[in-house]
């Protein structure tokens, strides 16, 4: 007898199974959901929390980590299967879908979590749906996801070590994404997340390890809700940085990199190109898997400031990772 869950009553079926079965049963296929929270200034605290759930270990997680008074803080919560994988309740985490694209409530128990949570996103751009990208090792899947992207404004508290901080009207985008994503074996990715007073910039590029392009897409949505412009063209010269500023070699862990700094180049759909001025320091490190999120202070070329997450992360590439981490990786 199949297993069939609350969810097998709705209309919510894309494969000739029960939820949640998926299309492909891989170790990596995974759904999530990602929110970032930061001030319209480049100081301050930096906020993250996700959720995702695994068909394969028949699991859901939620990791909270960013940077508060200076100081990087993680945590992660785990739940099995048991019955349920559709409830977005993980121990002390819920995150509740109040209105479809508008309205999200992110809830954490400070009580048994490094960081507590009381917060409300509001969307203040359209949705984004990013085409659907594949990356693979010879005949392995090493990445194949669809993703949507959406930036919204946050009000609420947190706390951490028992001090509430209010948050009002901090700025922040938020992805869903599901499909397979085996992180240490993509040789680099880099995600923009750029906050600006009239709208979102949002940029996904995948390359090989020699620099050659896998995948772009993203745009910039209008933050008075029209509809967002694709990103057509890309191109970035970042750098690793320094206790002193200055560019230095991340090496094989990226222990003497403090932070990030330099430009991009984002064409739009119709032609317009902007140019992207940005720095900052490092708001989550991901250790053994490379690289990680840095909170950053951004300028346009037409002179608009505003604040933005920057991940760059992978196994091999020639600037980022010039030492390898993993062995077999695309394009094999």
């Amino acid at each position: 007898m199949v297993k069939l869950t609350a969810a097998d009553e709705l209309f919510m079926h894309q494969i000739p199974e029960p939820l949640p079965n998926v299309a492909m049963h891989h170790d990596h296929w995974r759904e999530s959901y990602y929110f970032a929270i930061h001030p319209r200034d480049a100081e301050g605290d930096v906020l993250v929390l996700t959720m995702a759930h695994y068909p394969k270990s028949e699991e859901m997680d939620s990791l909270q980590f960013g940077r508060i008074g200076g100081q990087l803080v993680f945590g992660r919560h785990a739940r099995p299967y048991d019955g349920d994988p559709h409830t977005t309740v993980v121990g002390p985490v819920t995150i509740d879908i109040v209105e479809p694209y508008r309205t999200v409530k992110l809830t954490v128990d400070e009580s048994s979590a490094p960081v507590g949570l009381d917060l409300t996103f509001t969307a203040r751009t359209q949705a984004y749906g990013l085409r659907r990208g594949t990356m693979k090792a010879g005949h392995e899947i090493i990445w194949d996801q669809s993703h949507m992207i959406q930036s919204g404004s946050y009000t609420g508290t947190y706390s951490h070590e028992g001090t509430t901080y209010q948050v009002d009207d901090w700025w922040g985008q938020r992805d869903h994404s599901w499909g397979i994503r085996d992180h240490q074996r993509c040789p680099l990715w880099m995600w923009l997340a750029i906050q600006l007073p009239d709208g979102m910039l949002g940029v996904w590029n995948w390359e090989y390890a020699n620099g050659a392009r896998v995948f772009l897409d993203g745009c910039f949505a209008p933050a008075d809700g029209s509809e967002p412009v694709p990103v057509i063209g890309f191109s970035h010269d970042l750098s690793w940085t320094g206790e002193d500023g200055r560019p230095v070699d991340y090496g094989q862990d990226g222990a003497g990199v403090r932070g990030l700094s330099g430009s991009v180049e984002i064409v739009l759909e119709g032609g317009r190109s902007v140019r992207v001025d940005a720095e900052g320091t490092w708001c989550a490190r991901y250790g053994r898997f490379g690289g990680g999120q840095h909170y950053m202070a951004v300028r346009t070329g037409d002179g608009r400031t505003g604040t933005a997450i920057y991940e760059i992360t992978g196994a091999h590439h020639h600037h980022f990772f010039p030492i390898a981490r993993a062995d077999r990786l695309p394009p094999g």
